[in-house]
């Protein structure tokens, strides 16, 4: 009398996805297989494309610039010497490496605190942050506070942070 193989039940989790089969001993292994051969590198070509925020090399490359205190971030640079655009980035980009770190409460800021911090008119703040939103730098949240984005921060680290430290002549 022949006996029917009996099913195997596999779950597999590979970073954020599961894939579960249940199948013959046979099936299960050519499935099983299939997920290494597919599934795998896709995500490891796609995880060499995402753009991550290294928390650690933000905080190296903002040193100097911002600064941490009790009441929040404090924008070490001259105001002067930057552009609007410039100061709204590393605010917002002060803002989220606070919150990483666990120093402010909230990775977005209001317009009218953005408003204070750059001391100009609310006119101008809302046309600059319409235009670092155009850009894909900035987003504004649900609660109508603006928040930097991934792209926004590898570009105030890439381009920003660079020219504030040719403008002010820090090292």
């Amino acid at each position: 009398m022949s006996r029917k193989p009996e099913k195997v039940h596999v779950q597999i989790k590979y970073g954020d996805v599961t894939q579960d089969f249940s199948a013959n001993p046979q099936e299960s292994w050519l499935l099983l297989s299939q997920f290494f051969k597919q599934l795998i590198p896709s995500f490891e070509v796609a995880n060499m494309l995402l753009l991550k925020v290294d928390i650690q090399q933000l905080a190296k490359d903002i040193q100097g610039v911002v600064a941490f205190s009790s009441d929040g971030p404090v924008l070490l640079s001259p105001k002067g010497k930057l552009t609007d655009n410039e100061t709204l980035s590393i605010w917002l980009t002060a803002q989220y490496l606070g919150n990483e770190l666990g120093l402010v409460k909230g990775d977005d800021l209001s317009k009218e605190g953005l408003q204070m911090r750059l001391g100009k008119s609310g006119k101008i703040v809302s046309t600059r942050l319409g235009e670092l939103v155009k850009s894909g730098f900035v987003t504004k949240t649900g609660n109508d506070k603006f928040r930097i984005t991934s792209h926004g921060i590898a570009q105030t680290q890439k381009e920003v942070l660079r020219k504030v430290r040719e403008k002010t002549k820090l090292q």
